[in-house]
């Protein structure tokens, strides 16, 4: 009986040592992205959550792990943040590759930009063969034309995200050619259920929440949030106060545990301040794929 419990004993610690070991944290250091990536504070011993953070129209990904403080959410909750920069460079930073669509420069991307979905979901395959990095609980989010790049990642590889949260940017494909106030259900058809929470600001003139603005934007977050809604089979349409700055509108009884909602601040600018770091990680860590 002793040497019984010795092998259970033995087993137990070989096993627990085996799934230590398929966690490489070396292979995350010999990543070419590894500048642009953050390992939560308390180590990596594998697999965690993953948020890639994409940022907004000629910026770049150190500035958008610095300005979004997403590094310190990540520290207090243990999770990975990768923050890219777009595949086109302009005079300051970079901008993200959608098809079809004007980027802030006013011009449609080359024909030989890199497509910025495969290099995206390359990345994440990366991450994910390193052992460190649960493919089941991979999030995006963005601000500005990164909110519109996680809009469009949702819209054309929702099954590699558990949850998305576009800053400052939801879309759902591009603008109606006929009707620029609605969105064209057939530029996004999502492949899978994917829950949706945006963050935005009603004094955004930028990308104003009421829609307008530039070629790229037009339609309003309403209408972006009805064709979520659409994807994800939800039902109930609805508003509510947060507090005395933010508001939240929505739809619930969606189908597949999703939902679909934006978080409004009053007199919120076209910044990540509109943005609860928090409620972003309560969101995403209650989905997984």
């Amino acid at each position: 009986m002793v040497v019984f419990r010795l092998l259970i004993t033995f087993a137990l610690c070989f096993v627990a040592g085996v799934a230590r070991a398929e966690c490489r944290p070396g292979s995350i250091e010999a990543l070419p992205e590894r500048a642009m990536l953050h390992l939560p504070a308390a180590g990596v011993t594998g697999p965690v959550p993953l948020v890639i953070l994409l940022h907004g129209s000629t910026g770049t990904g150190a500035e958008m792990l610095r300005d979004s403080h997403l590094a310190e959410t990540a520290d207090r909750h243990g999770f990975v943040v990768a923050a890219p920069d777009g595949g086109i460079a302009t005079d300051r930073g970079f901008v993200w590759n959608i098809p079809g669509v004007p980027t802030v420069t006013g011009s449609m991307p080359a024909r030989d930009a890199r497509d910025d979905v495969r290099y995206l979901t390359g990345l994440i395959d990366r991450l994910v063969a390193t052992g460190c990095v649960d493919g089941a609980r991979v999030y995006a989010t963005g601000l500005s034309g990164g909110g519109r790049m996680t809009s469009w990642l949702g819209c054309v590889v929702a099954r590699r995200f558990a949850a998305i949260a576009p800053v400052v940017g939801l879309r759902a494909g591009r603008p109606l050619t006929s009707n620029v106030s609605r969105a064209d259900p057939a530029t996004c058809r999502s492949t899978a259920p994917l829950p949706v929470l945006a963050f935005a600001g009603d004094a955004d003139t930028t990308n104003p929440i009421t829609g307008g603005g530039a070629p790229y934007w037009q339609y309003s977050q309403a209408a972006a949030l009805q064709r979520w809604a659409v994807l994800n089979g939800c039902s109930d349409p609805y508003a509510r106060n947060l507090g005395a700055t933010v508001y939240e509108q929505g739809y619930a009884r969606c189908q597949h545990g999703t939902s679909v909602a934006a978080r409004v601040t009053r007199g919120g600018p076209h910044s990540w301040s509109v943005v609860d770091n928090e409620a972003m990680w309560a969101f995403f860590s209650r989905h997984r794929r």
